[in-house]
């Protein structure tokens, strides 16, 4: 049987591949905190031990007078219960107050509000305004403005899940019949990987995301886009691939706006020709990458809500995948 560290270790390789999750190269306040935080709680820790296996090793291997005096009730009390009490409370409160501050520097209003859903196993990413109603919804991309704090509602529609962009906050759970919030600011434009960290079924591994900051302007103009009542009309009725996504019931399941596919139980599409990668980080996202997904989903993400279209042909896949390519 393999170990639990062999299981954990082999189900994050498909997301560690891509060297965007980046805990240890923050890009984001939240970040930059959590790993001072670390840093000061390892060099702790480190000091602790070392001064442990120090005395110890000078207890057993020093010479007699040493390991003598080290048998007064003067070192038992200072090393074993002075010592670690003093360190570890100096830790303890550092890490209090840095937690507070933490706490404390989220206070700023919110530049945008996005609410994110994890379902399985894929994330819907839907707009929001000041009031909290849906201005658009896209999937497995969050875009936010650099430089500008951004809340996030989490929720769940099944189990647990867990959302963490390494480079920018620390992970907090998505669990079903709650909304937790988080707030994130990313320092500079850039893209960031992010992951489910909550094992939540067979394709947990491949549940990753990417959020992309954008300068100001450029976000604002995104959201213009995007808002747009005709975004992602893509070619022209009567195209063959716009034909072939109609005639097939693609729209069942997935929305296009502008068309009269309007399906929820997949990833909106209105913009899947403008996403780096398909099938939530699965693959990046080409011609020939979307053609393989809509004939072979199963095989490259078992157990997923996206059957398998193996009856289309190689010219009739290539007609779907420039339709998909064109919706930006």
């Amino acid at each position: 049987m393999p170990s639990a560290l062999t299981i954990c270790l082999l189900a994050v390789l498909p997301a560690a591949a891509h060297a965007q999750i980046a805990a240890f190269e923050p890009a984001g306040d939240l970040a930059a905190q959590t790993l001072a935080i670390t840093n000061v709680l390892f060099i702790g820790g480190g000091v602790i031990f070392a001064a442990v296996m120090l005395v110890l090793g000078a207890a057993m291997l020093g010479p007699a007078r040493l390991r003598a005096a080290l048998s007064h009730r003067r070192w038992l009390v200072g090393a074993g219960v002075v010592f670690p009490v003093v360190v570890l409370s100096a830790l303890l409160v550092y890490t209090f107050s840095a937690a507070s501050a933490m706490v404390t520097g989220q206070q700023a209003p919110a530049a945008a509000r996005i609410e994110v859903a994890a379902e399985l196993w894929w994330w819907r990413v839907r707009y929001l305004d000041e009031r909290g109603n849906a201005l658009f919804e896209t999937a497995n991309e969050i875009r936010i403005p650099a430089g500008e704090p951004v809340q996030l509602d989490l929720i769940s529609p099944n189990v647990i899940h867990s959302f963490w962009v390494p480079a920018l906050a620390g992970k907090i759970d998505m669990i079903p019949g709650r909304v937790n919030r988080m707030r994130l600011r990313a320092t500079a434009p850039g893209t960031y990987r992010g992951q489910c960290a909550e094992y939540c079924g067979g394709q947990h591994a491949k549940m990753a995301f990417h959020v992309v900051a954008l300068a100001r302007d450029d976000y604002a103009g995104w959201i213009a886009q995007r808002r747009g009542a005709t975004a992602g009309a893509g070619e022209r009725p009567g195209a063959p691939g716009r034909d072939l996504f109609s005639r097939n019931g693609c729209g069942l399941c997935h929305a296009v706006r502008g068309t009269e596919a309007a399906g929820t139980i997949g990833p909106d599409l209105t913009d899947v020709g403008s996403r780096e990668w398909l099938a939530a980080g699965t693959l990046p996202n080409t011609r020939a990458n979307m053609a393989r997904w809509i004939s072979d989903s199963q095989a490259l993400k078992p157990g997923s809500r996206m059957p398998a279209y193996r009856q289309f042909s190689t010219e009739e896949l290539a007609a779907l995948a420039d339709y998909l390519g064109s919706l930006r």
